[in-house]
C-alpha cells in the first residue's frame, strides 16, 4: 500500500480560508445603514407632507358633501338643522324628518375635528366651515379654513 498524499487538498483549503474572505466590516454595515436613515428621514417628511395635504384636500370635499346632506334635510324639514347631530338623530321640531341623513363619523373632518355650523352663517342660511389641520379658526397653508360658499 503506498502512502501517497494528495499534497493540493491541504494547501486548496487554505486557500479557501485566507483568500481575502469577502463580507462587510462593521463600519461598512453602519455606514450603509446611516445612508439608508438619512434617505428615510427625506422621503418619509415629503410622504407624511402629501398625506396631510390630502386630508386637507379631503376636508374641503367633505365641506361640500356635509352641505347636500344639510339640503336634503331642508327639502324634508322646511329649513335647515339647528346643530349638525340633527343629521343623524331626530330633533323634536323636523316632523317630516326622513333620516339619518348622515353618519356619526361625517360630522368629523380627516383630521377628527367636528366641523364649525352656524345657523343663520354670515354667508346665507348656514355656514359649514372646515376649520383646517389645526381645527381652530383662521390660519394659513392646510391651517386655513374652508366654507360651504367657497
Amino acid at each position: 500500500m503506498h502512502k501517497y498524499t494528495n499534497c493540493k487538498a491541504p494547501a486548496r483549503r487554505r486557500e479557501l480560508r485566507h483568500s481575502g474572505a469577502s463580507g462587510f466590516t462593521l463600519i461598512e454595515m453602519v455606514m450603509v445603514i446611516a445612508l439608508i436613515g438619512i434617505v428615510m428621514s427625506v422621503v418619509g417628511g415629503y410622504a407624511v407632507q402629501r398625506f396631510n395635504q390630502g386630508k386637507y384636500n379631503a376636508g374641503k370635499a367633505a365641506v361640500h358633501s356635509m352641505d347636500m346632506k344639510i339640503q336634503a334635510y331642508m327639502l324634508d324639514n322646511g329649513g335647515p338643522p339647528q346643530t349638525l347631530n340633527d343629521l343623524v338623530a331626530r330633533p323634536g321640531n323636523a316632523p317630516n324628518w326622513n333620516g339619518p341623513y348622515a353618519k356619526p363619523g361625517d360630522l368629523n373632518d380627516p383630521f377628527n375635528h367636528p366641523f364649525m355650523y352656524k345657523v343663520p352663517g354670515a354667508h346665507g342660511e348656514y355656514d359649514v366651515i372646515f376649520l383646517g389641520k389645526d381645527g381652530k379658526e383662521g390660519g394659513e397653508g392646510m391651517d386655513k379654513d374652508y366654507g360651504n360658499w367657497e
